[in-house]
């Protein structure tokens, strides 16, 4: 179980493929490898795939008692990289993981060549009102069992028994509190996005991932018809094609997205 000592924590992840490297984080109470689980025998055939659990899930012990937010992700997606050294990387997230991606690529452009965001709103409402009640312990117990089940083996075996209670109390806790990304903010990413959303998506108005897309210097929209939350999921015979053709027209670009010369080697240099 390869862990790597940053932030001070010790961030379990795995590797897989070959070829630029390609940080992918997941949603709030899941893993990198479920999330991406559609994506990934495509992705490991270009990029050098780094799934990423994020601290409280998973294999990444934390105890959200000792505080939660979304600038602590951000931070250990910094001391990741740098812990691998990778002076530059491609990087995906998908929810929680999506807004952490967006928020290290608006403070850190100059280390992101290009990000695959998938179904994040930068508003606060609706995402912290369906928050609040998608995560709530008792409902998900009383009504939704099996989700309740699958959580606890996800999470137990290293977070201990019953963590995801609380990992899903935090989350809820800290979505109203994040300041929420500007038009600023998001116009300080330029470098090639993709951006993918479900048409019922209960977390992301469809007039809201517009204003994203909008705001970004280099983005493209895919609006993905009949699915919610999870598209990539839901829809990968839609989603993977599209993400396949961004990055193929990414997979020459370093860091801040500027196109490579042909003399630049940067993953002889920049992977481990």
């Amino acid at each position: 179980m390869p862990l790597l000592a940053a932030n001070g924590i010790e961030i379990h992840y795995t590797v897989e493929g070959d070829g630029p490297p390609l940080i992918l984080l997941h949603g709030a109470s899941s893993s990198a490898r479920e999330d991406w689980s559609a994506q990934l025998p495509m992705l490991r055939q270009t990029h050098t795939c780094y799934l990423v659990d994020a601290r409280g899930h998973a294999g990444t012990r934390w105890d959200v008692a000792d505080g939660w937010g979304r600038d602590l992700l951000v931070e250990d997606l910094r001391a990741f990289a740098d812990g691998l050294g990778l002076a530059s990387f491609h990087l995906g997230g998908f929810s929680m993981g999506a807004m952490t991606a967006l928020t290290f690529a608006s403070r850190h452009p100059e280390r992101v060549r290009s990000a695959l965001i998938v179904a994040i709103d930068t508003e606060r409402e609706p995402r912290s009102r369906v928050a609040k009640r998608l995560m709530d312990p008792e409902r998900i117990e009383r009504d939704e069992p099996a989700w309740a089940a699958t959580l606890e083996r996800r999470h137990a075996p290293v977070q201990g028994p019953g963590a995801w209670r609380g990992l899903l109390r935090a989350i809820a806790a800290a979505v109203p509190l994040e300041e929420p990304l500007t038009r600023a903010d998001l116009r300080r990413i330029r470098l090639p996005v993709l951006y993918v959303v479900g048409d019922r998506d209960i977390f992301v108005p469809l007039e809201h991932a517009v204003a994203i897309v909008r705001a970004l210097p280099d983005a493209r929209l895919l609006v993905v018809p009949g699915t919610g939350h999870v598209p990539q999921v839901e829809q990968a015979g839609i989603v993977n094609p599209a993400i396949a053709a961004f990055l193929r027209t990414t997979l020459a670009r370093g860091a801040g997205g500027v196109p490579l010369q042909p003399t630049d080697e940067p993953d002889a240099t920049e992977a481990p």
